[in-house]
C-alpha cells in the first residue's frame, strides 16, 4: 500500500483507522518536507550540540514505527530489528550521535519507505480499535517534526522553509481586559476518555484550584522588552540562585536569536531570515529562568499546570472540561495557530473563536507556556506502553510547558497534552503568561 491510495485529509467524522492513515501520511509529508529542502550534507551535520543530524531523526522515527506498528501492532518480524540499538534515543546521547555509523540520507528515505508500506499494510488488515499505537506513533513523528524544525532554526545559512501564509495582521487588543478571573473551585484535570491520549495525560482527576488571575493572553516581545530595558537581566533581585548562576554562565541578555543592530532596536533570526520581532507577537526562545524572572519583576508569577488547564478547559456554565479551549471540535485557523502555517507566532488577540470560555486567548498554538510545575505523574499513573515514553522523566530536572506551539500539528495539541524540558532549554518554541493569586475582595 502506497501513501496515493490514503484517504483525503479533510473528512467528516473518519473511522478509527481512517483517522490513523490521515494523521500517518500528513506527519509523513512535513517529515519529508523538511528533510528534502536540504542538501545530504546538511541533513548529516550537526547543526548544534543540543540536536541530532536531520538524518538520525529520519531514521529514529522509521525505527519506532517498525518496532511499534510493524512488530508490535503486525506482530511481523520488521523491517530492521537490527538498527534498534543505533537508534535508541536513551542510549545515545544527542552530541555524541554523528559519529555513529547512520544510514546515509538515501538508505534513510528508503527504510522510512519501507517501513511505511509495512505500517500501512498492517493498518488495513488488522482491527484497529480504537488505532492508540497508530495515533502515538503519529504523534511521535510529529512531535519529531517540531525538534527538526527546532534544528532548522539553529542552522546557518540562507533560508530555506516558506510559510504557505503570512501571519494575520496586527489585532486591536485594547478591548480586552489585560487579565481574566479564574474562579476557584474544583474542576477534571487530564482524560481517561481521550482513545490517543498518551500515558502522562491520564487520569482524570478532580483538583480542587484557587481563584487566580490570568494574563489574557501571551506575554509579548514589547512587553519583554520593558523587562530588558528595565535592566531585568543584571536585577539579582527577580532571579532564583539557579537562575542568576545559569544566567552569569550563559551570558544570557536577551531571548535567543534577538541581538541589537549597533543601536537601540532588536532585531532577530528566524529559519535564516533577519527581521525586527513585531511588538505585538508573543515572545518566543526564553526559557523557565527567564520567564520566572520576568514574572517576578511583573510582580507576578507563573501559572502552574493546573491553574493552566483550568483556564483552557473548564466551563463553568457546565461543569465540564472541554478537550480544546473552544470545545471538543477539531481545531481549524480560526481556533489556533498550529501546524507550522506562519512559521511564527500570530499577534496577540488573534484566533478569538479560540478563546476559552472566561475569555483566555490563544492557550492553544503560537508558543509553548512555561508553567511553574515540575513533571510529575498523575494520581493513578500507568505507564503505556512503556516506561520510557514519560515516567522516566518525572521529577524535578523537568518543567512543564503546555499549549503548543505554531510549529506543533494539531494531532499533538489538546488542552490536555503535557510537554516538558529542561528549565533552561531555548531552542524549543517556548513563550509564557503570568498570574496572580486572586484577593478576597476581588
Amino acid at each position: 500500500m502506497t501513501e496515493d491510495t490514503l484517504v483525503p485529509d479533510v473528512i467528516t467524522a473518519p473511522s478509527p483507522r481512517e483517522r490513523a492513515r490521515i494523521a500517518l501520511s500528513t506527519a509523513r509529508r512535513r517529515t519529508l518536507a523538511l528533510a528534502d529542502c536540504l542538501s545530504d550534507a546538511e541533513l548529516t551535520a550537526q547543526h548544534s550540540p543540543l540536536m541530532s543530524p536531520l538524518v538520525w531523526d529520519l531514521a529514529h522515527i522509521a525505527n519506532q514505527e517498525d518496532i511499534w506498528l510493524v512488530r508490535r501492532a503486525g506482530s511481523r518480524p520488521g523491517v530492521r530489528p537490527d538498527l534498534d540499538p543505533l537508534y535508541d534515543a536513551f542510549r545515545h546521547p544527542r552530541a555524541d550521535r554523528p559519529a555513529l555509523p547512520l544510514l546515509d540520507p538515501a538508505q534513510t528515505r528508503r527504510y522510512l519507505a519501507d517501513v511505511r508500506d509495512q505500517a500501512l499494510d498492517v493498518l488495513a488488515a488488522i482491527p484497529p480499535g480504537d488505532g492508540f499505537l497508530f495515533g502515538m506513533v503519529a504523534q511521535h513523528e510529529q512531535q519529531h517534526g517540531e525538534t527538526m524544525l527546532a534544528t532548522h532554526q539553529l542552522r546557518s545559512g540562507p533560508p530555506v522553509l516558506n510559510a504557505p501564509e503570512p501571519p494575520p495582521a496586527a489585532v486591536d487588543v485594547s478591548r480586552l481586559p489585560r487579565e481574566v478571573l479564574v474562579p476557584g473551585g474544583p474542576f477534571s484535570m487530564g482524560t481517561s476518555t481521550d482513545p490517543w491520549a498518551l500515558d502522562n495525560e491520564r487520569p482524570a482527576h478532580t483538583v480542587d484550584v484557587p481563584a487566580f488571575w490570568l494574563d489574557t493572553v501571551p506575554v509579548t516581545n514589547a512587553a519583554y522588552q520593558e523587562f530588558i530595558e528595565d535592566g531585568g537581566y543584571d536585577d539579582p533581585r527577580w532571579w532564583t540562585p539557579d537562575g542568576r548562576l545559569h544566567r552569569e554562565r550563559a551570558r544570557l541578555t536577551a531571548p535567543r536569536f534577538w541581538f541589537r543592530d549597533g543601536g537601540s532596536v532588536w532585531l532577530r533570526r528566524r529559519f535564516g531570515h533577519v527581521e525586527e520581532g513585531p511588538p505585538d507577537e508573543p515572545v518566543l526562545h526564553v526559557c523557565w529562568l527567564e520567564a520566572d524572572a520576568y514574572a517576578r519583576w511583573a510582580g507576578r508569577r507563573l501559572p502552574t499546570e493546573a491553574e493552566w488547564e483550568k483556564a483552557a478547559r473548564h466551563d463553568p456554565a457546565t461543569g465540564e472540561s472541554r478537550r480544546h479551549s473552544w470545545g471538543d471540535t477539531p481545531p481549524g485557523p480560526e481556533h489556533a495557530n498550529l501546524g507550522r502555517f506562519h512559521l511564527q507566532p500570530a499577534p496577540v488577540g488573534s484566533c478569538p473563536a479560540g478563546a476559552s470560555p472566561l475569555g483566555v486567548h490563544q492557550l492553544l498554538g503560537d508558543v509553548w507556556e512555561w508553567t511553574a510545575s515540575d513533571f510529575q505523574p498523575y494520581p493513578g499513573f500507568m505507564a503505556h506502553p512503556y516506561r520510557e515514553y514519560s515516567e522516566v522523566f518525572f521529577g524535578p530536572s523537568y518543567k512543564v510547558l503546555r499549549g503548543g506551539s505554531f510549529a506543533t500539528d494539531p494531532v499533538a495539541c489538546r488542552g490536555t497534552f503535557r510537554n516538558w524540558d529542561h528549565p533552561i532549554r531555548r531552542q524549543i518554541f517556548a513563550g509564557f503568561r503570568t498570574c496572580r493569586t486572586a484577593e478576597d475582595n476581588d
